[in-house]
């Protein structure tokens, strides 16, 4: 191992690099079970974490989770699925998204979650026929408020204007007769969720105290129980330079004051706090290798096997100035920068910039970079099929032990799903055929066009 080389668990990163191939994700079990149970033991223990599986949704980094006690909000057939496998209760599940389709709403019913989050009341109206001819019993709903209050502080605002998610608080109370006329499906409590990366604790206090409050109002206009409210959560994470990580003593102690009253009038109220991007970005880390190191007019440029196309959230997170996610040089983590370099993928945009201008230790082909802060919202939120790279291979490093948990794309999988239609030149499938050989992809076999001879 050469000195200084970074290191995951005492495991090399070139040992991972030449096992697995790069690009690569890492991620760090150790850290996400750090990252869980230090904010676990802040919140008070009437708040139940559940995991944001849109942010990282491998199975092993959500079974690692679970195994801590995080439960599930999913926002797909696939996420439900997912969440199922990996051990979480139904009871432990909720299920959100502004546009579910039949199908999802009738696997919601058949697997008896805690709650489907309706944003809308023509999707309670279709959960209640589905649940009906389901037979199952009543399925339990949850309705996904739009709050008449904005916030600041949020990187993403996703409430208090006007979105598409969630019921506006006008059309909410007009619908009182629509709730109690409900056969099949039992509202049995409220949701909410301002936005994301707050990384100001009294931001999610403050949404926290709001949402509590109007679920309380709501409860008695409405006439709907209370035994489940979902106050969000959106934990931030510093990516860029002058941000600072959330203080999360201070949030642990404005949580239980906003908690605790509405506790103490509702004991039986379950509470849950989401969280996604905070409880895997922390853990991850992008592995890239240089393949050509040049310079352009001035500006030196190191051009690495991965980019964007893996890692769509290093373009800036919603930024119109380009900031950098934290990278170093992880074959010489601790020597001092030597130059400034812009790091790119592989792709033919000139928007596949990891980094730009950089300070790192000279770089030359065949070193290993890492973009740090990764675990969240990487190769599933990117662009993984342009210029058919395909997704990278994800592992995770857990007890000492590296742990492939999710296979490279081969060529297999980006072409074997698609199919070559009308008639094609003999010569042009020999040819092909020539190539598919060579790098074991299977011959195509044309499929005929309407009306050929079969």
């Amino acid at each position: 191992m050469t000195t200084g080389e970074t290191t995951f668990q005492g495991i090399a990163v070139t040992e991972l690099a030449e096992r697995f191939g790069t690009p690569l994700f890492v991620y760090d079990g150790e850290v996400l079970e750090r990252t869980y149970r230090d904010l676990r033991a802040v919140l008070p223990p009437a708040v139940d974490v559940f995991y944001s599986l849109k942010a990282n949704p491998n199975i092993s980094v959500y079974a690692l989770l679970r195994s801590l006690g995080a439960g599930a909000e999913v926002s797909s057939h696939a996420e439900l699925v997912t969440a199922l496998r990996a051990g979480a209760a139904p009871q432990d599940v909720i299920f959100l998204g502004p546009g579910k389709d039949t199908a999802e709403l009738a696997a919601c019913v058949e697997a008896g979650i805690h709650a489907v989050v309706c944003e809308s009341v023509e999707e309670l109206l279709r959960l209640d026929e589905l649940a009906a001819s389901a037979g199952r019993g009543r399925c339990r709903a949850m309705l996904r408020i739009n709050p008449d209050f904005a916030t600041k502080g949020s990187g993403l605002a996703m409430g208090g204007k006007p979105r598409q998610f969630g019921i506006d608080l006008e059309v909410l109370r007009s619908a009182r007769a629509v709730l109690a006329g409900l056969r099949h499906v039992e509202v049995t409590g409220l949701h909410a969720y301002m936005g994301t990366r707050f990384l100001d604790h009294a931001d999610v206090v403050h949404n926290t105290r709001e949402i509590l409050a109007a679920a309380e109002r709501l409860s008695v206009e409405l006439g709907v129980p209370l035994r489940t409210v979902d106050f969000g959560g959106g934990l931030g994470v510093p990516y860029f330079e002058n941000e600072k990580a959330l203080d999360t003593a201070a949030l642990g102690v404005g949580m239980h004051e906003a908690v605790a009253p509405f506790a103490a009038r509702h004991p039986d109220c379950r509470l849950i706090m989401e969280l996604g991007r905070y409880l895997t970005a922390w853990a991850g880390t992008y592995v890239v290798r240089a393949r050509y190191v040049k310079q352009s007019r001035g500006e030196w440029f190191v051009v690495a096997d991965g980019g964007t196309n893996h890692h769509m959230a290093a373009v800036g997170v919603g930024s119109f100035v380009k900031r950098n996610f934290p990278l170093r040089h992880l074959g010489r983590p601790a020597a001092p920068a030597v130059r400034a370099y812009s790091v790119t993928g592989p792709l033919c945009t000139p928007n596949d910039v990891v980094a730009k201008k950089v300070e790192l230790p000279e770089v030359a082909p065949g070193d290993l970079l890492g973009v740090e802060l990764s675990g969240a919202y990487g190769p599933t939120a990117s662009p993984g099929l342009f210029l058919g790279h395909g997704y990278p291979a994800e592992v995770l490093v857990h007890r000492g032990e590296a742990h492939l948990v999710r296979e490279r794309d081969t060529l297999d999988d980006l072409l074997g799903k698609q199919r070559l239609v009308g008639l094609v030149p003999v010569s042009a499938v020999t040819a092909v055929s020539a190539v598919s050989a060579a790098t074991d992809l299977p011959s195509p076999t044309p499929t005929p066009t309407a009306g050929a001879a079969r």
